[in-house]
């Protein structure tokens, strides 16, 4: 990958589990100065070439925020914040002191589930308790909270926010099971379970794309709200599922044959 014009200093909040490692790799290699700052909990030797600040989101925990006081950067990627209050404390601590804060939020706060065809100015999905800590039953309250994190981090520092909404994000490192379970099921064999209809469709991002475009946005300096999903037209389950099966086969010939039965989501839900 070639090097960026101008090197960046970019902080990231957040930066060892799933997408995070992805964009320290993308940033490293377009040659960005990074400096992680987290709970140093989650593969706290994964960067030892990286600077690590120590801290925490909530500043009356631990050291709090107090490793990032004094400190200037280019670009902020937030993507640990899942709650609107530490967002707003990072971002009015940070405001007078980065260009740009790029926050990774999630496509849930799209009303209703994002029906087909939905773009940035559908209306957000709102929490009946504001200033809940809790994601709820069900992760009732995620879509919601997700939201009012990106309205905490324009208010702080309007005009220079960058709210990025991704689909499912999937590739190395998911530790959700939402599409590796497939391919695994599919090599062993036998009858699987397939979700609703084959034709329903599905949308995804690859982590790696999706981190390389997020240092592009802080190369670019493009500020906005953008839902980050694909491809263009929609995949279908089925496709997921039929490709599944071709590669558990190519990696384990002798995999016994997989047919699909097809089960409605209502009565799976049920």
């Amino acid at each position: 990958m070639a090097k960026a014009a101008k090197p960046l200093r970019i902080l990231i909040l957040g930066g060892t589990a799933f997408l995070g490692p992805e964009v320290v790799a993308a940033a490293k290699a377009r040659g960005h100065t990074l400096t992680l700052s987290n709970r140093g909990k989650t593969r706290p030797d994964l960067f030892p070439d990286i600077e690590a600040l120590r801290g925490n989101r909530y500043p009356e925990r631990d050291e709090g925020l107090k490793a990032l006081e004094g400190r200037t950067w280019d670009v902020v990627v937030d993507n640990s914040g899942c709650y609107p209050r530490t967002v707003k404390a990072s971002a009015e601590l940070l405001g007078p002191h980065v260009k740009q804060y790029i926050y990774i939020s999630s496509i849930s706060p799209c009303k209703e589930g994002a029906p087909p065809n939905s773009d940035e100015s559908i209306a957000v999905a709102v929490i009946d308790d504001p200033a809940a800590e809790t994601m709820g039953e069900g992760s009732k309250n995620y879509g919601g909270l997700k939201a009012l994190c990106e309205q905490a981090a324009e208010a702080a520092m309007p005009g220079r926010v960058t709210n990025i909404r991704p689909g499912f994000i999937v590739g190395p490192g998911d530790w959700s099971g939402r599409f590796n379970y497939w391919p695994l099921r599919a090599r062993e064999g036998g009858e699987m379970l397939g979700p609703g209809a084959p034709d329903n469709p599905i949308q995804w991002i690859d982590v790696r794309d999706l981190a390389e475009w997020i240092v592009k946005c802080a190369e670019d300096q493009t500020m906005g709200v953008f839902i980050a999903t694909g491809p263009k037209s929609s995949g279908t389950i089925g496709q997921i599922i039929d490709s599944s099966i071709s590669a558990a086969k190519a990696v384990s010939p002798h995999t016994v044959d997989t047919h699909v039965t097809w089960a409605p989501a209502d009565f799976l839900k049920d």
